[in-house]
């Protein structure tokens, strides 16, 4: 006959099937069938938390490059620019447009 911990189960009989169940129950073996389907609904909403989180990061990393992109557009922009020559100094009304409004 089969042993279970050292117990011969069809010696022990009732006594040793209440045993048996109780360790397994202690042990997290044996849970009732309302506890596992909580366990599996938060498992899924976990998982669907973990979907919605990533294709949030999907379009943020998306967002981040076309940022990028506008900042380096920027920046070869700026550095285009003309360098005032050592020494001398812009004016303000140098820098606008002093033509009358069409």
């Amino acid at each position: 006959m089969p042993e279970l911990l050292g117990i011969d189960i069809a010696q022990g009989g009732a006594v040793a099937l209440l045993t048996l169940v109780v360790l397994m129950v202690l042990t997290g073996r044996l849970v009732p069938r309302r506890t596992y389907d909580d366990l599996l609904e938060e498992r899924n909403t976990w998982r669907s938390a973990h979907t919605t989180s990533e294709e949030a990061r999907r379009l943020e990393r998306e967002q981040v490059g076309e940022l990028l992109e506008l900042s380096r557009t920027a920046d070869r922009v700026l550095t285009a620019l003309p360098h005032p020559v050592h020494g001398e100094e812009v004016k303000a009304h140098d820098a606008m447009d002093t033509a009358p409004p069409a």
